[in-house]
């Protein structure tokens, strides 16, 4: 079995990056301040600083994007040009890595001021604030996910994520042909690539080198889009089970009930795991997709294990004769 790869935590991302990633989706336009852009956001929220600009500091959470929506400009408005530029001297201190305002409401002469002195991007959007946090969180969020490389063949198995996993020539890759074929989607083959999103959610994907590209032992290299059609490749797909393909040897523990739930950890979050021994004659695309189908009746309150068991109990309880 290959060796786990260690998982990769995003501590930052520099301005520049957040710039460039999200100018389009944000509508993003930069006004000053442009030579802070190796500045640093160090949190994936949104800070409104509107009582930091009445003079109250201590819960100032400085690592974050700074936005100024129709609140804070109407208030900054409302103060001279000195005491606007204190005030912000004051946030600009804090070492805050950039500043956006929302309605593309027009900067004042004190903000641009100050952006220019302490090299604080300063950038507008015609966004409102609600619209803009919104969508820069989700983005940010996506942005800081924790992730980490599997080795396996991640299917999207009537709608079950399904990561197969197994040691290098044991089969993934044509157990995920067979599913193809049988009308199921590829996400991803040899490498999978796992993000933790809202530390609830692992969603799987392929990197774009090999996106739709499956190795098959024999024949080389196939494109899975154009042999079976666009609608069998998907992009990403949410981790919902694991399956792990181990080598049959005699005297073997096999799973014969089901009762026992088995997990496996992808970055501190459980996932259902089935182990199955591979051994000639196995169907092994048929047993995955009967697992995963298993699991969605699962999801939907049937536990097919659980119900047998509970109708085996019923039947040993009845006194001899009753049927």
């Amino acid at each position: 079995m290959p060796l786990k790869a260690q998982p990769k935590f995003i501590e930052s991302i520099s301005v520049t990056e957040f710039y460039e990633s999200f100018k389009d989706p944000l509508k993003l336009n930069i006004v000053a301040g442009e030579e802070g852009l190796k500045r640093k956001i160090r949190d994936n929220s949104i800070n409104r600083p509107s009582l930091v600009l009445t003079g109250f500091y201590k819960y100032f959470a400085a690592k974050r994007l700074q936005l100024f929506g129709a609140g804070e400009m109407g208030y900054l408005r409302a103060l001279d040009h000195d005491r606007q530029r204190a005030a912000l001297t004051e946030i600009a201190t804090r070492h805050i890595p950039c500043i956006v305002v929302a309605r593309n409401l027009v900067p004042t002469a004190a903000m641009l001021e100050v952006a220019r002195k302490f090299k604080i991007p300063l950038m507008r959007t015609p966004l409102t604030s609600r619209d803009f946090t919104t969508t820069a969180v989700l983005l940010l969020e996506e942005k800081f996910a924790p992730r980490v490389m599997e080795h396996g063949t991640m299917m999207d198995v009537r709608g079950i994520g399904t990561l197969i996993r197994g040691g290098s020539g044991i089969g993934k890759s044509e157990c995920a042909l067979a599913l193809i074929e049988h009308g199921h989607s590829l996400v991803a083959d040899d490498s999978v690539h796992i993000r933790l999103i809202n530390e609830r959610e692992l969603m799987a994907t392929s990197s774009e080198l090999n996106r739709g590209y499956m190795e098959c032992r024999g024949l080389g290299i196939i494109n899975v889009a154009e042999l079976f059609g666009i609608r069998a490749v998907r992009l990403e797909k949410r981790i919902d089970m694991v399956v792990t393909f181990a080598e049959w040897a005699p005297g073997m523990e096999e799973e014969r009930t089901g009762l026992e739930e088995n997990y496996y950890e992808i970055l501190g979050r459980k996932i259902t795991h089935i182990e199955l021994p591979v051994r000639s004659g196995r169907d092994l695309a048929r047993l995955v997709e009967v697992a995963s189908m298993v699991k969605a009746l699962k999801g939907i309150g049937h536990n097919p294990a659980r119900e047998f068991n509970e109708r085996l109990i019923e039947y040993m309880s009845k006194p001899d004769g009753e049927t």
